[in-house]
Parts: C-alpha cells; sequence; structure tokens
C-alpha cells in the first residue's frame, strides 16, 4: 500500500536529499502557497496540496539534469503514492519531463513555482518586503528580463494560461499566498 506523506513527513523527505537553505526555504515557501490555494480551490485537500508543494523539487540540488525524472524514481522507492509522483513530477513539463499537469492542481503548482521566486525576489528589493505589495510591482519587474532571469517568465505565463486565469490574478493571488 503506497503511501502520502503528510507535510511533516514531505519535508524530513525534502531535507533527506536537500541540504541547501535556499532549496528547503523555496520547498517551504512553494508548500505554504499551495496549502493557501487549495484552501480556496480543495479545501478538503489543503494537506495533499502542500505535501506536493513540500516535494516538487526533492531532486533538484543532487541531480539538477535529471530533475523531476529522479523525482519520479525516489518516489516511488519510497512508495509514494502515484497521484503524489504525478503531481510532484509534472510542474517540470517541456522543461524537463513530458508528463503534462492534468489536475487543477497540479496547474497551480506549475504556475506558481516559478512565480514564488520571482516574487521573492521583488520582496526583497523593497524595503517594506511582501506586506504591502501590489501585482503591479511585480509585473514591472515581469517586463525586465534581466531581473531574476533564472524565473522563467513563459513558465508562468503558460500557468496563468492553464489556470484560465489573468496574469495579474495569478500575481496577485500568489503575492497573498506568499503573506499569509
Amino acid at each position: 500500500m503506497s503511501m502520502i506523506p503528510t507535510p511533516e513527513q514531505a519535508e524530513e523527505l525534502v531535507k533527506r536529499y536537500n541540504k541547501d537553505a535556499f532549496h528547503i526555504q523555496h520547498a517551504e515557501t512553494v508548500s505554504k502557497v499551495m496549502g493557501e490555494f487549495a484552501k480556496e480551490y480543495d479545501p478538503e485537500r489543503v494537506d495533499f496540496w502542500r505535501t506536493v508543494g513540500m516535494l516538487h523539487d526533492i531532486d533538484f540540488e543532487q541531480w539538477p539534469e535529471q530533475h523531476c525524472v529522479k523525482a519520479r524514481e525516489l518516489l516511488r522507492e519510497l512508495d509514494i503514492d502515484e497521484e503524489v509522483v504525478h503531481a510532484v513530477i509534472c510542474h517540470g513539463y517541456g522543461i524537463c519531463i513530458d508528463v503534462a499537469p492534468e489536475k487543477y492542481m497540479e496547474k497551480v503548482l506549475f504556475a506558481v513555482d516559478e512565480l514564488t521566486g520571482l516574487i521573492g525576489a521583488v520582496a526583497l528589493m523593497r524595503p517594506t518586503g511582501i506586506s504591502d505589495m501590489e501585482p503591479k510591482s511585480v509585473m514591472k519587474k515581469f517586463k525586465d528580463k534581466k531581473f531574476a532571469a533564472g524565473c522563467s517568465r513563459d513558465v508562468i505565463r503558460q500557468g496563468a494560461e492553464m489556470l484560465d486565469m489573468e496574469l495579474n490574478e495569478l500575481v496577485g493571488k500568489t503575492i497573498n499566498a506568499m503573506r499569509a
């Protein structure tokens, strides 16, 4: 019988394969953001969404060139439920794996993974951080290709399209989720 880890168990797994504080913090941020989105879109499964958010980059620190492919292997070896495995790996769709996000939750992960990085970078530039940040601050930096160049604007745009959401709305919801 395969298992669905709790967010706390997922965090332990992430820390088993990741030592870099940046990677652990990113996992925690995405997990919390996923939990906030779940409250609105799937309130019965907040922990499930948080677990997937926590595990999404489990393989990235040690195997960046095999990202998502190695995650599938690791999670299956750990006997993690296939629903979790699919949700985790499909955030790399079109980037490092050909498994498409199908469920709404998977599309949210695809969209917010890169976006949390961009919002986090914008927050670092502001004296008040994220506390009073507006989507327009992020959208201004979104247009500047040199700013937080590692955050793919194409992936963020594609994620918003998958969710059938205006980019501005997705940015606003993600800021609110990160603030919470």
